[in-house]
């Protein structure tokens, strides 16, 4: 039994400190892993000289040397026991009251049975502790990338994810939405359809469509005619619009392809800290004009484009690398 009257705050809400994973699994990383730990030491090290306290996780003595000789001094390293870096996944989602914090652990099975590594399913358990957090296991599977709030009980999600059979058969889409407000406060769902063509994740919500104030929804805008996910950015922001969202665009990377394949790459996998935005960008002409877009959205905080190919080649960007600790 969890308690309803606590609820997960939007990502603008004050942070105490933002956790990030240090790549450390040479062989997830297709030969990119040292390129990988510098792009997310780049963004350690930005949200910590914007005067954010970081606590950036590394696996063992080894990577905690690697990771000291790239970051600000400002970053705080964490040995502990992990498996992959995706810390919006396993780590834990905190949700808050008038007066209490409490982590909600949920069950995670590798992305659909995908990719599970030793130390995934023990970390968020993990990093509540190390915060002082009660902790309450949940009874479903669920990842946080899955999900992005507005702070108002309202949470876009994907169908493609969150309906998937490899995460919860036996869970109708209306037993989820039950789930999603008796755990995590969430009284409305938007349901997008899918999300980004070859999101290892299954369209993860996070780098597809993000909420930047309530009700205020930002989704990528084609860039060109051969933007391979125009038409799922049309029936997201269409969906959108249907259910009373104000929709704001972003441009697209438009196409990115590595060896013939389309990369999911969105500049939507942005990170909002206390005084900064961090934007993953790709080395497209478009990265300039995304970082900007994003920028005009976030007035009051300095808004980063940071080149994170190789941290998308593990399969991710820097929101998936991250989980925020909200402020009582």
């Amino acid at each position: 039994m969890t308690d309803t009257a606590l609820r997960m705050p939007p990502e603008w809400h004050p942070q105490d400190w933002l956790w990030i994973g240090f790549p450390h699994l040479a062989e997830e990383w297709s030969g990119v892993i040292e390129a990988a730990q510098v792009q997310i030491a780049a963004f350690a090290s930005a949200v910590a000289d914007s005067g954010q306290r970081v606590r950036l996780i590394v696996r063992d003595a080894a990577n905690e040397a690697r990771a000291r000789s790239l970051v600000s001094s400002a970053v705080r390293l964490e040995r502990r026991v992990y498996g992959d870096v995706w810390l919006r996944d396993t780590g834990p989602l905190v949700v808050c009251g008038e007066s209490e914090r409490r982590a909600r652990l949920f069950g995670f099975n590798g992305w659909g049975g995908k990719y599970l590594m030793p130390g995934d399913e023990a970390i968020g358990a993990d990093l509540a502790a190390s915060a002082g957090l009660a902790a309450d296991r949940c009874d479903w599977i669920l990842e946080g990338g899955a999900l992005d709030g507005d702070g108002t009980g309202l949470v876009a999600t994907t169908a493609q994810c969150l309906l998937n059979p490899n995460r919860n058969p036996a869970l109708s889409q209306g037993d989820l939405e039950a789930r999603l407000a008796r755990d995590l406060g969430y009284d409305r769902v938007l349901w997008l359809g899918d999300g980004l063509i070859n999101d290892h994740t299954d369209g993860h919500v996070d780098n597809l469509a993000r909420f930047v104030a309530p009700n205020r929804l930002a989704l990528p805008r084609a860039t060109g005619p051969n933007d391979p996910n125009a038409a799922i950015y049309a029936d997201a922001a269409a969906r959108a619009r249907d259910f009373g969202v104000e929709v704001v665009e972003v441009p697209s990377p438009g196409l990115v392809e590595w060896s013939g394949m389309v990369q999911p790459a969105s500049y939507m996998n942005f990170v909002i800290a206390n005084n900064a935005v961090i934007v993953p960008v790709f080395g497209t002409q478009h990265d300039d004009d995304g970082v900007a877009a994003i920028a005009e959205l976030f007035p009051g905080r300095a808004v980063i484009g940071l080149m994170a190919d190789a941290v998308l080649a593990g399969g991710g960007g820097f929101h998936c690398s991250s989980q925020q600790m909200p402020s009582a």
